[in-house]
């Protein structure tokens, strides 16, 4: 009576490492949790590099908009404000800091503040000195500068990561003069 019992377990055993049912949903389920990993890790960089590269497009688009003007009053600062807040659409502008300052380089070469604005961010102080990358002032000319910072805060991803902060600089040259004078 052991040889049919232990035969019958052999050929029991070759019968269950041949039988391949359900072979397709054991790897599945091994498989499905990379893959969701995969598809939601691929989905948080992709929103993370548009919001990276809107961040650029606030930053140049703000300084493009005041180094256009002849001179810029609180109206239209506001206007440049919310135009540049548009950019992240749709993204929240919860995060969203903007300080456009006007840096003139005086008869000595010496960079200062002429004026600076502010959305959700302190302006800088005016007259303070400001370092500026070699070769974009000479002495008598100015330069627009618009500072950004975008706190991104991830949907889907906040277990892994609270936020993510954003920081661009865009300079650009007044096209009408010299420099923008600033009006109440």
């Amino acid at each position: 009576m052991i040889f049919p019992m232990k035969h019958f377990a052999r050929r029991s055993l070759r019968h269950f490492l041949a039988d391949t049912h359900g072979l397709g949903a054991v790897e599945f389920a091994l498989i499905f949790p990379l893959m969701l990993v995969l598809y939601f890790g691929a989905f948080e960089i992709t929103q993370m590099l548009t919001a990276d590269r809107r961040t650029t497009s606030v930053a140049y688009t703000a300084a493009d908009l005041v180094a256009q003007a002849a001179s810029i009053s609180n109206g239209e600062m506001n206007d440049v404000f919310a135009a540049s807040s548009a950019i992240m659409k749709p993204f929240s502008t919860d995060g969203l800091s903007i300080r456009i300052t006007s840096v003139v380089a005086n008869a000595a070469g010496v960079n200062k503040v002429a004026w600076s604005d502010g959305h959700k961010i302190a302006p800088r102080s005016v007259g303070s000195n400001f370092d500026l990358p070699a070769g974009l002032t000479t002495p008598g000319t100015s330069v627009i500068v618009a500072e950004v910072f975008y706190t991104y805060t991830s949907p889907i991803s906040s277990a892994v990561t609270k936020s993510i902060n954003f920081k661009e600089v865009s300079y650009l040259k007044p096209r009408r003069a010299n420099s923008i004078p600033r009006t109440n």
